[in-house]
């Protein structure tokens, strides 16, 4: 039987709409931690890092003067793919509306990495991360409403990506800023997907919060003060 694709090109004549939200996203925070290991003085970190920075890949143009933890994603090509991303291709801004939700997502993918390594597999893995708090708007597909919801199978299957990278690839082509979807790790919390960086900009004194996280190959645990989420390698299987 001859598969339905997911997708209307009539969807985008009455499927698009500015949109503003908030998004959280999580980073991991190790960077620092890294270059203090190789140096002994403040000032031999400072050029380390300049170092560095001068070795990594450009900014796009919409990228330049940016805060980095908003232009960042966008300067690599990871090689590995994400939802709405091919492996290979420019990176993408993500983040969702709660950060119970931000946490699920990078739970997901620090599961993902453990499991994923033959030599880390057997152990547990702790890690920092800062979240922090960002606007994205602009012209804006939501498929969580109509007409895109009628392909809900589609967006949130949780592990074939290919029908919502096609669905991107067609957003830039008619100038889409950003994508709202349904999270496939913690439903039913709402995610976003930033595919430029001018659709994305920080306030001054933007919220962060620094979670410790510590993952093994059956479960994620993270927390915050106060605060703390777990979450099950099997209900992502």
């Amino acid at each position: 039987m001859t598969r339905r694709p997911p997708l209307r090109a009539a969807w985008f004549e009455s499927g698009i709409h500015p949109r503003t939200a908030q998004l959280w996203r999580g980073v991991e925070a190790q960077h620092l931690v890294a270059t203090m290991k190789l140096v002994d003085a403040a000032a031999e970190q400072h050029l380390l890092e300049e170092l560095l920075e001068a070795n990594k890949p450009a900014l796009p143009a919409q990228g330049q003067g940016m805060h980095y933890l908003i232009a960042t994603p966008f300067r690599y090509r990871p090689r590995h793919e994400s939802r709405f991303r091919v492996a290979g291709s420019p990176g993408l801004w993500y983040g969702a509306e709660t950060i119970e939700v931000a946490c699920a997502e990078v739970a997901y993918w620090k599961w993902r990495f453990l499991n994923d390594s033959d030599a880390l597999r057997d152990q547990s893995l702790h890690t920092q991360h800062t979240f922090f708090e960002a606007r994205v708007s602009g012209a804006c597909i939501d498929l969580t409403a109509s007409p895109w919801s009628a392909s809900a199978a589609a967006w949130t299957h949780a592990t074939r990506y290919a029908d919502c990278q096609a669905l991107a690839n067609a957003a830039r082509d008619r100038d889409v800023a950003w994508i709202r979807y349904s999270s496939a790790r913690k439903p039913p919390g709402i995610c976003g997907v930033a595919l430029t960086p001018a659709a994305l900009a920080l306030k001054p004194g933007f919220a962060q919060q620094t979670w410790s996280c510590k993952t093994t190959v059956s479960s994620v645990y993270l927390r915050h003060e106060h605060e703390s989420f777990s979450f099950e390698a099997s209900t992502w299987h």
